[in-house]
């Protein structure tokens, strides 16, 4: 079971990027996939989750309604879209999926988890 996040890389503020979370060997269908961000010192957060079966999500507050996170499952890949980033986003992101059916809300409960892809953000 392996994850890789891509997609992240130097944009200034205000701009955009997307990142995705491939799976290789396995349909990410069943699994929650969440995204989550972690700065040198801090512990890990959970940014957003998506759901298996029935598509909730979650975001948290300091993204809401700037992140959108979707499913692609022809493509087996979850997507982070990221709009109107800001310096306080620069962070390495991490996917990361749970079996089962739910949100993953805890970083503590996610059972696989790929390599890391660095956003930053300039002022």
């Amino acid at each position: 079971v392996q994850l890789q996040a891509s997609g992240g890389g130097l944009v200034q503020a205000g701009g955009s990027l997307r990142l995705s979370c491939t799976a290789s060997g396995f349909t990410l269908d069943p699994y929650a996939i969440g995204w989550l961000r972690q700065v040198p010192g801090k512990e890990r957060e959970v940014v957003s989750c998506v759901s298996s079966r029935d598509l909730e999500t979650l975001y948290t507050d300091s993204v809401q309604g700037r992140f959108t996170i979707s499913r692609d499952s022809a493509r087996n890949t979850v997507f982070l879209q990221m709009n109107n980033l800001k310096p306080e986003d620069t962070a390495v992101y991490y996917c990361a999926a749970r079996a089962g059916p739910g949100l993953a809300r805890s970083r503590a409960i996610y059972d696989y988890w790929g390599q890391g892809t660095q956003v930053t953000v300039s002022s």
